[in-house]
């Protein structure tokens, strides 16, 4: 390993930029998209990785004319700079030449004789990007970038041959990553379409041939009330649900000072905001002990001998109950569901034991998906590691590639 200087030193982003071509922003006003046009690059296209070259809009030549000063190039970097997306960075590849961006987007050209553009990407992508544009930003529920802020990003410049070696160490976690993200999204995707036939009776398991009767929700739950009382559970015992996490803890300045009238939630049974279900907003309490919730959730639970809870769990996250929950099953948009609304819907329900030889395989399908989330979250955390340190200077790379050092190392692990 070479010696680690104490940090590299750091210039504006804007000093890195190729000359007659100043950062800038694309089209105001695209207009009608076309079907044969000039490519209109936006933040979703790049969001997670670029989209296929088929999925990006198009706008006419007319429209895209007066914006020649924001052509890409290949090499260039694209910025996000307004939105939920905002400090979104990718490198613009080859066959995006000659398209243009959208308002909300920056072009970066950057320098190649003064930067590695793979480099930039990668620092714009790590936490002195990201702190960068989370001082700089304007603006709340949509929050901006402006191009002269962008400019005064600071860039630590080791020299440009390390900077290449850096480029292509991260590229290779990002490899790994994109790898896994295609693995997780074909698991969910195998996940949804198993829900779909094995919950609805298009694929029967072990031979299984008896019918299946249409079942009121509220003939196999009940409804729970029972209060958490003035010597119950405690504040730390108070959750929420949400759609993309379940059951989840609740920040203390959202809890009333009182929680005696909270509802308790046993293990295996169900809470949700009446008026937040139709967002999804519904989740079986997965945690083996008993916790709180808002005094104003319904909280039901599933009768033993009538629904497997985790039966009814994959059976939420369908569109058809989605449709239902939407609907009130009679296409009028609900405002409030409470419990008798919805102990009116009927479910397609398979006796108990097919029930939960249903849930199991569904389990194990979800139980996978998780595995491979998990390890995204694991390598994600191991390169957000890895770029602090090349970054700064604290881990050099070695420039001749016989050399050990910890950074190839932990590049193993990537692969």
């Amino acid at each position: 390993m070479r010696d680690a200087a104490s940090s590299f030193s750091s210039v504006p982003l804007a000093q890195l930029i190729q000359k007659g071509r100043k950062i800038t922003y694309g089209i105001v006003q695209p207009g009608e998209f076309v079907d044969d046009g000039v490519i209109l690059v936006r933040g979703r296209d790049y969001s997670s990785g670029w989209r296929d070259l088929s999925g990006f809009m198009r706008v006419t030549p007319e429209i895209d004319g007066p914006y020649r000063r924001s052509k890409l190039k290949s090499g260039d970097l694209v910025l996000t700079i307004v939105g939920a997306n905002t400090g979104t960075v990718a490198v613009v590849p080859t066959w995006l030449e000659g398209a243009n961006i959208t308002q909300t987007t920056a072009r970066i050209a950057v320098d190649p004789m003064k930067a590695v553009p793979g480099y930039v990407e990668q620092v714009l992508r790590s936490a002195i990007g990201q702190e960068a544009v989370y001082r700089f930003q304007k603006g709340g529920a949509q929050p901006g970038l402006n191009l002269a802020d962008v400019e005064k990003f600071e860039i630590p410049v080791p020299p440009i041959p390390e900077q290449h070696c850096i480029a292509n160490v991260l590229r290779t976690w990002d490899e790994a990553l994109e790898k896994l993200s295609a693995l997780r999204a074909a698991k969910d995707q195998r996940l949804v379409a198993l829900r779909a036939a094995l919950l609805f009776g298009e694929l029967r398991l072990n031979g299984q041939r008896r019918n299946w009767a249409p079942t009121r929700l509220g003939a196999v739950t009940h409804e729970l009330t029972k209060r958490n009382g003035a010597k119950g559970l405690g504040r730390d015992f108070v959750m929420g649900v949400t759609k993309a996490e379940g059951v989840v803890p609740m920040r203390e300045q959202t809890i009333a000072g009182d929680i005696s009238r909270y509802k308790r939630l046993p293990p295996r049974a169900f809470a949700y905001n009446p008026m937040r279900i139709n967002v999804g907003s519904i989740a079986m309490n997965e945690r083996e002990d008993e916790v709180l919730v808002s005094p104003d959730y319904v909280v039901f639970a599933c009768n033993a001998d009538g629904l497997d809870a985790d039966y009814l769990d994959h059976l939420r996250k369908t569109s058809w109950w989605a449709h239902y929950i939407n609907s009130g099953g009679s296409g009028s948009v609900r405002q409030r569901t409470y419990y008798d609304d919805l102990a009116a819907l009927k479910l397609p329900l398979p006796q108990l034991d097919e029930q939960k030889a249903i849930a199991a395989v569904l389990n194990t399908a979800r139980a996978d998906l998780a595995a491979t989330e998990r390890e995204i979250e694991a390598v994600t955390l191991q390169k957000r590691g890895l770029m602090q340190k090349l970054l700064t200077g604290e881990w050099r790379v070695p420039l001749d590639p016989s050399e050990p050092s910890a950074a190839t190392e932990e590049t193993e692990h990537a692969g």
